[in-house]
């Protein structure tokens, strides 16, 4: 190459433009980056509002006038999500149980204790109607134990070979208490972050019956609905709760990721105070999965100020869904927006958003 010669086309930057594909990729239903990158560029601007805008688990409505409040002003939150995983029967749970807790999750993160859903079916002509009826016996119990009422839906068929036996879509609606305010951007410096028990464990049970895999001990879905929990932290912290995420697709990190950016304040995780199972760390070695990014559908994280964490702790552990919750970091002033993980030997290590796909149709 002469002095003349320009530098490779490829010097200085990937080339590769990782964010940027004329079709739809599975990593867009994945939780992590592209995910955020699709509902960031494309679906909030062609649907522009302040309420969407806020990107939270779900969308928060003052009854009388939308998006804007008054003192004293009832407020309903509601979010929707669909339900397409694979296997539809898997350890310790169901597609069926599956779109229940997701849903009234999603509604209680936003601080609103949940009170109806709707149910919508797709089914493939020729699914089984034993499993349907299994389906939705499962969902039925879930809802009971949610405490809320399946109040409306709907039901279509696909031609055969066109669909996947049964896929659903629900939407919760809750009511918040007068003066809960739970946002994304409300986390400050100081800060501690709460988990309720061992990660990943949902992510892993769905791939144990994929790839065949056989433990010593059973690993089961966490799925289960969270709304317990938020209401403890309601009925004694309210005002030092700061913000509620339920780590699903993408895991515990792509959630602390969002709220960090959201806040545009740092995260510090402390590796040996994050809860895992032997079984699913085993798991996660022999199929070269980080528990960081595998869902969870029975998590909750929670920020809450620093001087009742403590409290906050020993509430949860009074409960059972609680009964391993840990205080698993804190929020900082260093590296804004950022999310850094303190590993057990000492090192720093960025614990970034998933950008892939790791575990596809998991929920």
């Amino acid at each position: 190459m002469s002095d003349k010669d320009p530098l490779p086309r490829f010097a200085g930057s990937c080339p590769i433009p990782i964010s940027d594909y004329p079709m739809v990729q599975m990593a867009h239903g994945g939780g992590g980056r592209l995910s955020q990158m699709l509902i960031e560029k494309l679906f909030v601007p062609a649907f522009d509002n302040p309420v969407l805008e806020n990107l939270h688990d779900g969308a928060v409505l003052g009854l009388s006038s939308g998006s804007e409040r008054s003192p004293g002003q009832q407020r309903l939150a509601f979010s929707t999500d669909s339900f397409v995983v694979r296997p539809l029967f898997f350890p310790g749970g169901d597609i069926g149980s599956l779109a229940v807790h997701g849903t009234v999750n999603d509604v209680a993160m936003c601080g609103a204790k949940p009170m109806a859903i709707s149910a919508g079916f797709i089914l493939e002509e020729g699914f089984a109607m034993g499993d349907l009826w299994r389906i939705v016996e499962s969902m039925r119990d879930a809802a009971l134990e949610a405490g809320v009422w399946v109040v409306t839906g709907d039901t279509k068929v696909v031609d055969k070979g066109k669909g996947d036996g049964v896929y659903i879509n629900t939407t919760g609606v809750g009511l918040l208490r007068d003066g809960v305010e739970i946002s994304p951007e409300g986390a400050s410096v100081g800060d501690k972050i709460l988990i309720n028990g061992p990660i990943a464990e949902h992510g892993i049970a769905i791939m144990s019956v994929r790839e065949g895999l056989e433990f010593e001990t059973r690993l089961e879905t966490d799925s289960a609905a969270l709304y317990p929990l938020v209401e403890l932290l309601l009925d004694n912290l309210p005002d030092d709760l700061r913000v509620l995420r339920d780590p699903t697709r993408g895991g515990v990190a792509s959630a602390l990721n969002e709220i960090a950016g959201q806040s545009n304040a740092g995260v510090l995780l402390e590796e040996d105070r994050i809860p895992l199972s032997e079984e699913v760390r085993g798991a996660c070695e022999i199929l070269g999965f980080d528990p960081l990014y595998v869902a969870n559908e029975g998590k909750c994280l929670a920020i809450i100020a620093a001087d009742r964490a403590e409290e906050a702790l020993e509430l949860w552990r009074s409960h059972r869904l609680g009964a391993q919750a840990a205080i698993i970091g804190e929020v900082v002033d260093d590296h804004p927006g950022r999310v850094v993980l303190r590993s057990s030997i000492g090192g720093l290590r960025v614990v970034d958003m998933l950008s892939g796909e790791q575990l596809p149709r998991i929920c």
